[in-house]
């Protein structure tokens, strides 16, 4: 990968012409021009200026464009998994350090992270204008295969035997599950699975009785109004829905039309999609919608070579690509899941050598990507801040696996 952190991107302006006669009028002539070129390239790098927001730019802190949403966001940004209401304050000294984006969600720690990030926000004044903040429509997906499955509950033995079959073929055939592709990132992953496809099975016949529905738009409205109220806020930058698609089909339009009414409400700014499950097959699809302004997937060193394509796409259409579970492919927190298997480790170790933890490494790997805009780290304490903050700006180059 090429490991400029970002695209060359050049000022627009008018060419200085050159004179080759001389003389008063040719002297005069030339001054002329060079005061329109120089109006022109101030007037250009104003515009340009204009497309990027920034927020809390520290010397040491490196940052990248976040699509065509025009945030600069540092290249290392805080999860929400760690942060509770008795295990937040390490967040400040990033922030000294010039990270500027909070995600977070609804589900995370029961609500309790939003609640800490709020307690973070009011710590401070002008804390809220230092960051970019992030929350997730938590249920979406679970509100909508609980309203297929009540449909499917119904149907004689032999249909839903059909479907389930369809529902597998699917899978299959997509090869969503294929090793190297599918990684496991927290216990039950999978089960996702098994009803996403029976649901995107039943689509085609029974779309008309779910989707669209007053109960998920009011499912959406009302999980936005919870996050602003636990994290005292009156809107959030971006806001991520569904939280965990599963499917490219989980990415519907009803989705966008809340969202553009919760936009003109002044509540939130731009939308984004998560996903664990077939970050390719998710990210593309959004790319194509055009109603996405980034994706936040999994995105590491195992699967990282079924989604370079699908990340140039994106960039091409200006679609922002946050990089998660970076370092879950060879580190986890998650009991069950451990230990992590030895090849992947090695993996990484070969790709970036050097003393650094194998973590590290691998967010030093998603970032050589100049397409990834940042990826996203767990920061349990303020070990792990130094250590994860410090990946931000280095060049490494990058060994074959």
């Amino acid at each position: 990968m090429n490991p400029s952190q970002l695209p060359a991107r050049k000022e627009p302006g008018l060419p200085r012409r050159s004179f080759l006669q001389a003389g008063v009028a040719a002297m005069a002539l030339a001054r002329a021009e060079g005061a329109r070129a120089e109006a022109g390239a101030g007037a250009g790098a104003q515009a340009e200026e204009s497309r990027v927001e920034w927020r809390n730019k520290q010397p040491g802190m490196a940052y990248r464009r976040l699509g065509r949403t025009g945030l600069m966001i540092s290249e290392v940004v805080c999860g929400g998994d760690p942060i509770k209401l008795d295990n937040y304050k390490h967040v400040e000294r990033a922030i000294e350090m010039g990270l500027n984006y909070l995600d977070m969600a609804p589900a995370y720690n029961r609500g309790d992270t939003e609640r800490a990030f709020g307690k973070l926000l009011a710590s401070s004044p002008g804390m809220r204008d230092k960051v970019f903040l992030t929350t997730k429509i938590n249920g979406y997906n679970q509100l909508r295969e609980q309203m297929y499955k009540e449909i499917f509950d119904g149907l004689p033995a032999t249909k839903q035997e059909a479907i389930r079959t369809r529902a597998l073929a699917m899978r299959q055939e997509r090869g969503v599950e294929k090793p190297g592709y599918y990684l496991t990132y927290f216990p039950n992953q999978q089960r996702a699975f098994e009803w996403a496809y029976i649901r995107v099975a039943m689509m085609p016949e029974y779309a008309g009785r779910v989707e669209g529905s007053r109960k998920l738009r009011q499912h959406m409205i009302d999980s936005l109004e919870g996050s602003l109220q636990r994290v005292g806020t009156d809107h959030f930058d971006i806001v991520m829905a569904p939280h965990g698609a599963n499917t490219p089909e989980d990415l519907s339009l009803e989705v966008a039309g809340v969202f553009n009414q919760l936009k003109q409400q002044g509540k939130v700014r731009f939308l984004g999609v998560t996903a664990h499950n077939d970050p390719a097959g998710v990210l593309r699809t959004a790319t194509s919608l055009g109603h996405y302004d980034l994706v936040m997937m999994a995105y590491n060193v195992i699967n990282g070579n079924a989604l370079e394509e699908p990340i140039r796409q994106a960039a091409a259409k200006d679609v922002g690509v946050i990089a998660m579970k970076v370092a879950h492919a060879v580190a986890t927190h998650h009991k069950p899941l451990q230990p992590i298997p030895d090849w992947r480790v090695a993996k990484v170790e070969r790709i970036v050598p050097g003393p650094d933890k194998p973590p590290v490494k691998a967010y030093l790997w998603a970032l050589q990507n100049p397409n990834i805009a940042a990826v996203i780290a767990n920061l349990w304490d303020e070990t792990q801040v130094r250590e994860n903050l410090a990946v931000a700006g280095r060049k490494v180059e990058l060994q074959p696996a």
